[in-house]
């Protein structure tokens, strides 16, 4: 029988509207203005006292809060006005110091009923939901010390190995300065650096010694700032990742300085910490006893601030030889990290453990903090940020046998073993970093934005039934339910493949509505042609549809192939308008072709009609 659908599609068509309508519901819950609190230290306890004074802190400014959650070490402030939210972040981090991240988050409102289906909202880009925007400056001045150094110790190595007898070898500033026991042999060393090292400018200057004064050309000064640039980037983006954060943008901008947005993160402050955290790892020995206080270090332990050890000064290997680095647990259920090294790296931990069987070998966590402090300028108080270098031991074993590219780390708390394998495994980063500046852009511009947007597509909606059900009557009416299902449809799909929603995805979704309707216009024209060239209404039904499907999937396949393009090789707003131009396509051919027909099919199919309300002359 023509035009007539069995039942099993007809159940499948209302199933799949039904699961479009449960998972695009989660949009209809617009989130809570919150504030985030989280110890800056992992492993750290929220204790009741700080939760008392984030309140007093709140109340004191008259900021109206409600449904204080706390999850672990994080608690969550929910507020009644997202005007209050800068205000109420700011007047926390002073309250509380650096020991606490706070941010600005947004807190769902989605039923749990819904969340138990695992349906959610839509992810929003930067320019809808907010999120952060750090503007990240690289210390090129300690990075090129740290450079410094490691040539200091490989000059110590050289010359010992060409019998080049030297008193002394100083970093002063980007210099190192070699003092040779007479100037003989400091023209043998001039010859050696010219051969080994071209990188350096050599400057001999006599004195009480033969000083051999070796400065580092701009070229390679240049060189080492790009390649930390692309390290911190590189390391930057593989934390980005840890995260799961959708369409974040990770950028250099000037000579040293590195842009990082986070749209519509879950948990902005774990964000800040994770990419703020300039951290590493050193492996040393325990000094001897007796040991020279000029060759050994005294540091406390990370979990206990009563206790210390004195370790050796010269470091083994550090955390920038770590390929990789993963939480466990050891046999008696402690969390412990299993680390790998590179070749180096295990060579280097090979040659010196086999010669400490016995002894204890400490993993030092050496860690760059911000310290702020308040001014008084022009009689307003500025505050004005500081970076620390920290360093505590996080282990301290008995070395049982050789050591070789992998081990493990223990004593450390499950948060902190896994923070730490997530920076190791990130990546270092080749040169310590400071936040310049931190921007959020707040829930205002958001919401200004979604207004905007949604009003378009309410518009372009509106304008399109209107003009449908007067041109095509009921058929025209029966695609303006196809074009709300397919915006259902499109939303429901986003959200459950956890697409990013950006303002130019919006423009998307109002070019899909008047792509969604054109297939049916290519229908709808089509069964007119058939009634005009004599057929009955059931055949020109079934012709119509069938006859124009071909020139509907070519036009539409043209357009996803370009769609797909523009999301492979475009970028932040191009990819969001490209995937909702794609989901668009995929479900208007849905919509048109098959939703459409069916309820056509429910109206007209199975019995004998003389005319169709479709317009126009026939």
């Amino acid at each position: 029988m023509l035009n007539k659908y069995p039942l099993w599609k007809n159940l499948l068509i209302v199933l799949a509207l039904v699961f479009a309508c449960i998972y695009a519901a989660p949009n209809l819950y617009p989130p809570d203005p919150a504030i985030q609190v989280t110890p800056a230290r992992s492993g750290a306890e929220m204790s009741e006292a700080t939760l008392k004074r984030v309140r007093d802190t709140l109340t004191s400014a008259n900021i109206e809060f409600f449904g204080e959650e706390v999850t672990g070490s994080t608690a969550l402030f929910r507020l009644t006005s997202a005007d209050n939210q800068l205000k109420g972040k700011d007047a926390i981090q002073r309250a509380l110091g650096d020991e606490y991240i706070v941010a600005l988050n947004l807190a769902p409102t989605t039923p749990d009923w819904l969340l138990s289906m695992g349906a959610g909202p839509m992810t929003l880009g930067l320019d809808l939901s907010g999120g952060v925007h750090f503007l990240m400056e690289v210390d090129m001045d300690d990075y090129l010390k740290g450079r410094m150094e490691n040539y200091r110790e490989e000059f110590r190595n050289r010359l010992r190995e060409e019998d080049l007898k030297y008193r002394r070898i100083q970093l002063d500033g980007q210099a190192l300065v070699i003092s040779f026991i007479n100037s003989d042999v400091r023209a043998e060393g001039m010859t050696f650096v010219g051969r080994n090292y071209p990188e350096f400018l050599m400057d001999s200057e006599d004195g009480e010694y033969a000083d051999l004064r070796l400065s580092i050309k701009e070229t390679k000064v240049k060189e080492f700032e790009d390649y930390a640039i692309k390290q911190n980037l590189t390391t930057l983006r593989n934390r980005v990742n840890e995260l799961g954060v959708a369409e974040p943008l990770v950028q250099r901008q000037g000579r040293n300085r590195i842009v990082v947005e986070l749209p519509g993160v879950q948990d902005t402050a774990e964000a800040k910490k994770i990419l703020g955290k300039a951290a590493n790892l050193e492996f040393r020995l325990e000094a001897e006893p007796g040991a020279s206080r000029f060759l050994t270090e005294e540091y406390g332990f990370r979990n206990d601030e009563y206790r210390t050890a004195r370790l050796q000064k010269k470091v083994i290997t550090t955390g920038d030889s770590v390929t990789n680095a993963q939480p466990a647990f050891d046999e008696n259920g402690f969390p412990q990290v299993n680390i790998d090294l590179d070749s180096k790296g295990g060579a280097m931990m090979t040659q010196v453990t086999r010669k400490a069987v016995g002894k204890r070998m400490a993993v030092l966590f050496v860690e760059r903090k911000p310290k702020t402090t308040y001014e008084m300028v022009d009689g307003v108080e500025v505050p004005k940020t500081i970076q620390v270098v920290e360093k505590s031991i996080i282990s301290l074993a008995t070395i049982q046998s050789t050591l070789g590219n992998s081990f493990r780390i223990t004593g450390l708390q499950s948060a902190e073993a896994s923070e730490l394998a997530l920076l190791l495994r990130a990546g270092a980063l080749a040169a310590p970093m400071y936040f310049v500046e931190e921007r959020t852009v707040g829930p205002s511009l958001g919401k200004e934005n979604i207004e905007q947007g949604v009003n378009s597509v309410i518009l372009g909606l509106a304008l399109v039934l209107l003009l449908m059900v007067v041109y095509y009557r009921v058929f025209g009416l029966v695609a303006d339910v196809a074009l709300m299902a397919n915006i259902v449809i499109l939303i429901a799909l986003m959200s459950m493949i956890g697409a990013t929603l950006t303002l130019p995805g919006i423009a998307g979704i109002v070019l899909t509505v008047g792509m969604a309707v054109d297939a049916n216009v290519l229908i709808f024209s089509r069964i007119r042609e058939e009634l005009r060239a004599g057929r009955s209404p059931q055949q020109a039904i079934h012709e119509g549809y069938n006859r124009a499907f071909v020139t509907i999937f070519d036009a539409n396949l043209t357009t996803l192939i370009v769609a797909v393009i523009l999301f492979a090789v475009g970028t932040g707003p191009v990819k969001g308008f490209a995937v909702t131009l794609s989901f668009g396509i995929i479900t208007s051919m849905f919509t048109a072709i098959v939703l459409t027909r069916a309820i056509i099919n429910l109206i007209y199919g199975g019995r004998r009609i003389d005319t169709l309300s479709i317009g126009g002359r026939v």
